[in-house]
């Protein structure tokens, strides 16, 4: 409960949600499930959602983020049932998604669109009452648009993961700070003068990358995409394939949503002692398969540290069992950040109940207006001013008749 209250300090934009949702009541009686990280600033959303009228249950998204007494103090205190327990093996963590939808939700909150994916798989008779959902992560919008390119997506769901309050903060400053956490704690290896290899140049990459330039360390990017490439290789990175680059690192973290960036090749050419870590929302990045048959030995030197022996005497060092660095051996994103990332999944829920027959079963943008709304309260919040435009400006900018 107490680290519930020091989250939501950090969290202005949520401060006042709580207020205006209890006020407001914008998700009386409706049917909620969450598919998410259960951190102490989930914590938060999850009071908002619940002040808001939701009838709310938690599971978790990862079998390795949950924190245990958060999760019993959402029991205890806020009388939210959670599904979760931190290193659930595969097995219980498919349970708890079951018993989230057992709960029949009519809306839908995820972190990587497992609940939405399960309900269209094996749970189609739930998909009468729902009104819509949320995806917060690239992986689940990348799923979903996947779906809704098949025809196979049978209600709305919003992107949260795309407004600019979310992925520009969040995925960048909240990815890159907790990323680096995580590492640090599982490891304790200083970074400075070593050589970091970040795959993928997407919003986290980048910011994973500017923290570890932040450290002292020499980064190497590697992508698929040549615009971002060329964009890293204008940020200052160097920039080369994954095959040359695993030759050079001393680490390696992953964070594209796409499977098997780091695979047998680069397990055989790497250096002594290599250190590789996930920060992409699923454990596929890395073929940790492949890895357990080419090693001849595996221990565990710290916790989360899995440490392969490898032909020719080599070590390679595999972080969190491949699985969300930042949340497995860290906190996850500071609160400050997930105060906007979580306004946006709260003000799209309550979006979702009012407009819930204008919207397609399709994968729908934030609201502009959520999204400027979300960035003044929490410039407001720190006390920064902005300037306005006078009317001649607005005129000026909103037509075409005045030029040189």
């Amino acid at each position: 409960m107490y680290w519930t209250e020091w989250a939501l300090k950090e969290m202005p934009v949520m401060r006042h949600l709580l207020e205006r949702f209890e006020r407001q009541r914008p998700l009386e009686g409706i049917r909620m499930s969450g598919c998410l990280h259960i951190t102490t600033e989930t914590a938060n959303l999850a009071r908002v959602l619940k002040t808001g009228g939701a009838d709310l249950v938690l599971c978790a998204s990862n079998p390795l983020s949950t924190q245990d007494d958060v999760a019993a103090a959402l029991v205890e205190h806020y009388r939210i049932p959670v599904f979760a327990i931190k290193g659930e093996d595969n097995h219980t963590y498919y349970q708890h998604i079951t018993a989230a939808l057992d709960h029949k939700p009519q809306l839908t909150m995820d972190d990587g669109a497992d609940l939405v994916s399960e309900m269209h798989k094996g749970r189609p008779e739930l998909l009468g009452d729902m009104l819509g959902g949320t995806e917060e992560t690239t992986t689940g919008v990348i799923r979903l648009r996947a779906m809704a390119r098949d025809n196979a997506l049978k209600f709305p769901v919003i992107a949260v993961n795309d407004a600019m309050t979310k992925h520009l903060f969040d995925n960048r400053y909240g990815t890159g700070q907790s990323t680096i956490d995580g590492i640090v704690r599982a490891t304790n290896i200083l970074l400075a003068g070593k050589v970091f290899t970040v795959a993928g140049y997407g919003w986290c990459g980048r910011g994973i990358a500017m923290r570890a330039k932040g450290h002292g360390a020499n980064v190497i990017v590697t992508e698929v995409d040549p615009l971002k490439a060329l964009e890293a290789v204008m940020d200052g990175f160097r920039v080369m394939p994954m095959l040359e680059a695993a030759a050079l690192a001393d680490f390696i973290i992953t964070a594209t949503g796409d499977k098997n960036v780091i695979d047998l090749a680069h397990f055989e050419v790497m250096k002594d002692g290599c250190v590789i870590a996930n920060s992409g929302h699923f454990n596929i990045e890395i073929n940790i398969c492949a890895l357990e048959k080419f090693s001849r030995k595996k221990k565990q030197p710290r916790t989360y540290v899995d440490e392969y022996l490898v032909p020719g005497g080599r070590t390679i060092r595999l972080l969190a069992e491949g699985r969300l660095v930042n949340l497995a051996a860290a906190e996850g994103h500071p609160a400050a950040v997930m105060d906007m990332s979580f306004a946006n999944q709260a003000l799209c829920a309550a979006f979702i109940c009012n407009n819930t027959s204008k919207l397609a079963p399709q994968v729908h943008p934030v609201p502009a207006e959520i999204d400027q709304k979300i960035a003044r309260m929490k410039l407001e919040a720190m006390q920064i001013p902005i300037d306005t435009l006078t009317k001649e400006q607005e005129i000026y900018v909103s037509s075409w008749r005045e030029g040189t």
